[in-house]
């Protein structure tokens, strides 16, 4: 076997892998916009996995990339992607702000469907280094509290999707600014990766 036939086996087999992808774990969840879809069925998911991770690539769940010990990154499950994406309705008139979840993936989605578009990593976004205004800011993860310096790089009227934890389970929310103050609502749980650089500082107390 020949290594061009190999590799165009192995297209066929990730492009069987993205429709089923869309037909049991998208559709059947209620995220059919046209836009989405075509975009999650046009980016190869392994693409943004390491060789050893690109056969769980369409798996229903998330792909961490490293370990308990390590902070690695992860790619989130299809749906989250999906639900995002649905939520977040980008427009061609849009300056986007995609904060990582180490992997790529999110970036590349949303890239052709906006006029503009900046990536940061999580820990970079949490420490406030990142510069510019948008007028929409996803966040690829979970996080416990938003940072003063992400809200403030949303434009007035701006619109937030992030996952959120809340009592220790994980939902898509979302957000517009008014008036300078950001407040997300939760939209569905959902399983999502957590970005631990988005933790809520921890206060002492004493007994």
């Amino acid at each position: 076997m020949t290594d061009l036939t190999m590799t165009r086996e192995r297209q066929t087999d990730t492009s069987t892998a993205r429709r089923a992808m869309i037909d049991s774990q998208l559709r059947t969840s209620g995220v059919n916009e046209e836009y989405v879809l075509a975009r999650m069925i046009a980016v190869p998911r392994e693409d943004f996995l390491p060789a050893d991770k690109a056969s769980v690539a369409y798996i229903d769940r998330a792909v961490s990339l490293g370990n308990a010990s390590e902070t690695g990154g992860h790619l989130a499950a299809p749906l989250f992607y999906g639900k995002l994406l649905t939520e977040a309705a980008p427009a061609r008139a849009d300056s986007v702000l995609v904060v990582e979840g180490g992997t790529g993936y999110l970036a590349e989605l949303l890239r052709p469907l906006v006029s503009e578009l900046a990536t940061i990593s999580a820990a970079e976004a949490a420490t406030g280094a990142v510069t510019g205004t948008f007028s929409l800011i996803v966040i690829d993860g979970a996080i416990e509290h938003l940072p003063e310096a992400l809200e403030a790089r949303l434009a007035d009227q701006g619109r937030i999707v992030t996952g959120v934890v809340l009592r220790q389970v994980t939902r898509l929310a979302s957000g517009r600014k008014v008036g300078g103050n950001v407040v997300l609502q939760p939209v569905e749980d959902l399983g999502i990766p957590v970005l631990h650089a988005f933790d809520t500082p921890k206060s002492w107390t004493f007994a």
